[in-house]
């Protein structure tokens, strides 16, 4: 199996000096083609399978990660991340070659940890002029308010990230640093698991050191950190289910053992954070954050964000909660500090650093400026402050007047701009479609703090370029991901987990006990809204069926039927419109089913279902996940093949989703713990299974019809809530309102019946903490209680009769409808009791510091 090298084969779109350099290291080949040693046996090994069976194992990387729901988003992408890409075949690094850049790595980690120690205290690096002020004054992520913040213990940085290239002469450099939120520990630890599983063999014989080491120790210094005594208690904050790396949050959050929790889900009282769960507030003692720098706090950073807790900073200085990486941190990722690091390592450490980086120009220094101006076609160009409008780019990929454009903005804001010379990365076998080729990688190795030092991750995070992506290789840029593979002399003996707090009965009983409010809320949507699209799929899919068959109804019960899917689903005006075409109702119902901008609808529904399930993925099992990527695929495919194939029957299409629905109902309920979130997930199921029931009654059973017509509203209604076969069992052929009505309203064993949902939900509120105070019943209590003591008096056969001289049975829509209101209003309340709708303090004015650089 041979790779083609990119710089002898060059893909289209690749321009610049990226292609010209022949001369890039071969991560595999020497430069006489010979196989490099420590490759040998995994290329003979991967030859060995022949192109077929090798591109069978990329599809099971593929399935596995898509199984995992391994995913890196695009913001404004709201149904589906974009999916994780793996390359199959792993960079490799000899042992010997890692043990200098390990050391390096743990030097680099350690002379960053002074330099921020010093930039937030006594800040000798300015005063003696190491580092220009102005470099670190005049950006964005130097914070003044985390002046004399310090974390407990020697090491400030407690996570620590470097990208590196290794460059034609085989050496590796660094081209950028990763202080405040080094993200990708997650990704690497999927790309793990997943290489593991598809190459057990290989893997095993190659003798690859584990990653496990480096989280038991992450894990044993979080624990540590602890501030106020006792088991620390560690949370992991995250921006949200639509940050990029969101899985990777929730991946950690699982492995390391924490809560995964939002800014909201936290709060300050006393002096202290507290987590807001169902039992009340619980004290945090350390966070793990995944939020900018300038998110943390809205009172004194950004006043307008909402990712942050308001009074966090505060909590922090009085050493009362720990934050990981320190708050401040992101001034190290400052490109310019690149410049002045090797001279902070003279300083501290009396020696040049380990590993170079790439030689870095900050245009605010007038001759680094003119130098850059004058080479801008053969330099790399970044801003200085990264977010979402950071970029790199590669002087010798422009035109003239892109140049001039760029140059013109250097000029303008020389400070906030970077220039570095530009290093071909080495270059390493990928695999695409049934062939092989080699791409340009960056390696991002990760460290952090032990007992005396940093700790390395044996290999890390490797990335390759894409065809047409010019020198950018990043995640957003689209880039193949690698496993890392650093290779023993000799099978590593398995670390087993570190007995830590973590393991103790307080921690176990803490970890599983208590979850934030807006899980449980989430949970309780997730639930309405699952049991929400399989009711409108249930009826639609049983008007399309009477729409098409045989015995269509006739042009009464026909409307009524349209209307009631209108009714059940609250997608008005439909055809309550009088000028709604009931004759060819095709395309309003297929609007129901697929238009997701419109409220009620079932795409609605479901989106609104894989919103909730991304703020719980937590909660999630594997194969939960599996059920949510087949309901994503069916819900992308449905449109073209309801819409532009008439030959397909909309019910058989309908049924797969229900299906679907229910095989994700029947996991969670097989699955999930006894806790508080499943009792919140099946109150949420329960309450609106309730009201569905109620609205369909109301529309098909109020109004009376004539004779044969009135049987098939009966039966619809049956079949749509999965009852007409019990129906027929108990009452045989004799069709009748009455013996309805005490099937779908008052049978207690039937479990589509509203008095079975109603003593469901009496045993589940029942679990929940503060239900009733001094023998008195929760609002929640009393609305359920009321509305199943209307039906238990009323007399079922006296409510299917129609008023006199009327075709209507007014004492049944106000049963129906009383009830409905009472069970809505039940849900209103334990919303109101148990989810959190406050928000903190803000600034009355906005800081002078947030003014854009």
């Amino acid at each position: 199996m041979r790779f083609q090298d990119q710089t002898s084969a060059p893909a289209p779109g690749m321009t610049g000096q990226a292609l010209a350099a022949a001369d890039a290291w071969n991560e595999a080949y020497r430069p006489d083609g010979t196989v490099r040693e420590h490759w040998q046996y995994l290329l003979g090994s991967l030859q060995a399978f022949g192109a077929e069976a090798f591109t069978a194992r990329q599809q099971m990387v593929e399935r596995l990660l898509r199984d995992d729901g391994a995913t890196y988003n695009d913001y404004g992408q709201r149904l589906a991340g974009r999916d994780w890409k793996l390359d199959p075949i792993p960079l490799l690094i000899d042992s010997r070659e890692w043990a200098h850049i390990e050391s390096g790595i743990r030097e680099r980690a350690e002379l960053l940890n002074l330099v921020l120690r010093d930039l937030y205290g006594q800040r000798e690096l300015i005063r003696l002029g190491v580092i220009p002020a102005e470099l670190v004054f005049g950006h964005r992520d130097f914070l003044r308010p985390c002046q004399g913040i310090t974390v407990p213990g020697e090491q400030q940085l407690v996570q620590y990230a470097a990208d590196m290239v290794r460059g034609a002469d085989g050496a590796m450099r660094i081209i950028s640093d990763r202080t405040q939120i080094p993200s990708g520990t997650g990704y690497a630890l999927e790309n793990r698991m997943v290489m593991s599983r598809v190459f057990p063999s290989l893997f095993r014989d190659s003798h690859v050191h584990r990653l496990s080491l480096y989280f038991n120790s992450l894990r044993l210094k979080l624990n540590a950190l602890g501030p106020n005594g006792g088991v620390a208690r560690v949370v992991m904050l995250t921006p949200g289910a639509y940050n990029e790396t969101y899985f990777e949050h929730v991946l950690l959050a699982n492995h390391l053992g924490y809560s995964l929790v939002q800014g909201s889900d936290l709060t300050v009282r006393d002096g202290y954070v507290w987590m807001k769960t169902l039992d009340g507030l619980s004290r945090i003692d350390v966070i793990l954050r995944r939020v900018d720098d300038y998110f943390c706090d809205p009172v004194e950073l950004k006043g307008d964000s909402q990712l942050g807790v308001p009074g966090l900073l505060e909590v922090i200085r009085s050493g009362r909660v720990v934050v990981a990486n320190p708050l401040g941190s992101g001034i190290l990722e400052n490109g310019g500090l690149l410049k002045y690091l090797p001279a902070a390592a003279r300083h501290f450490l009396g020696r040049d650093p380990l590993l170079e980086a790439a030689p870095t120009y900050w245009c605010g220094d007038p001759e680094d400026l003119a130098h850059t101006l004058d080479r801008l076609p053969q330099l790399v160009v970044k801003t200085t402050v990264r977010g979402a409008s950071y970029r790199t780019t590669y002087g010798g990929e422009l035109s003239a007047g892109q140049l001039a454009e760029l140059g013109e903005a250097i000029r303008a804001r020389p400070m906030h701009f970077i220039a570095q010379e530009y290093l071909p990365p080495s270059v390493a076998p990928v695999w695409e479609g049934d062939a092989g080729f080699s791409r340009p990688s960056v390696l991002r190795s990760f460290a952090v703090a032990g007992e005396s030092s940093y700790i390395v991750m044996p290999g890390g995070l490797t990335r390759v370029g894409q065809p047409g992506a010019g020198v950018e290789i990043s995640n957003r840029a689209g880039s193949l991901s690698k496993d890392t593979w650093v290779l023993a002399s000799e099978p590593e003996r398995d670390e087993s987990p570190a007995a830590g707090v973590a393991g103790t009965e307080a921690g176990r009983i803490w970890l599983g006990m208590e979850l934030p409010s807006r899980v449980v809320e989430n949970l309780f949507w997730l639930g309405r809204y699952t049991e929400r699209a399989e009711s409108a799929l249930r009826l639609l899919r049983t008007v399309f069926n009477r729409l098409s068959g045989a015995n269509t109804p006739d042009p009464g019960s026909r409307l009524m039927l349209l209307r009631a899917v209108t009714q059940l689903t609250c997608t008005y005006p439909g055809f309550m419109d009088e000028s709604a075409n009931s004759t060819e109702p095709r395309e309003e119902l297929l609007s129901v089913v697929l238009d997701r901008d419109r409220p009620g609808s079932v795409a609605a529904s479901i989106t609104a279902l894989l919103n909730a399930v991304d703020e719980v993925r937590d909660f999630m099992s594997a194969d939960t996940q599996r059920i949510l990527n087949d309901l994503r695929d069916t819900m992308e495919q449905l449109p073209d093949r309801l819409r532009h194939s008439y030959s397909v029957v909309p019910e058989e299409e309908l049924d797969a989703l229900v299906t679907t629905l229910l095989a994700l109902a029947g996991l969670t309920q097989e699955s999930m713990m006894r806790g508080q979130g499943w009792h919140f997930l099946e109150m949420g199921r329960r309450m609106e299974r309730t009201l569905q029931i109620l609205s369909l009654l109301r529309s098909l059973w109020v109004q009376v019809v004539p004779g044969r017509e009135e049987s098939v509203l009966l039966e619809t209604a049956l079949l749509s809530v999965d009852s007409l076969i019990t129906y027929r069992r108990r009452y045989q052929q004799h069709m009748d309102i009455g013996n309805g009505l005490d099937l779908l309203l008052l049978e207690p064993g039937n479990p589509r019946s509203v008095m079975y949902q109603l003593n469901e939900l009496q045993k589940h509120l029942e679990q929940l903490p503060n239900s009733g105070e001094s023998g008195k019943l929760s609002r929640q209590a009393r609305a359920l209680l009321e509305a199943g003591t209307n039906l238990r008096l009323a007399d079922m056969q006296q409510l299917a009769a129609a008023d006199q001289g009327q075709y209507l049975r007014s004492e049944l829509d106000q049963l129906l409808s009383r009830t409905h209101h009472l069970v809505a209003q039940a849900a209103t309340a334990l919303g109101d009791q148990y989810f959190d709708h406050t928000g903190g303090p803000r600034p009355l004015v906005r800081g002078d510091w947030e003014v854009q650089t």
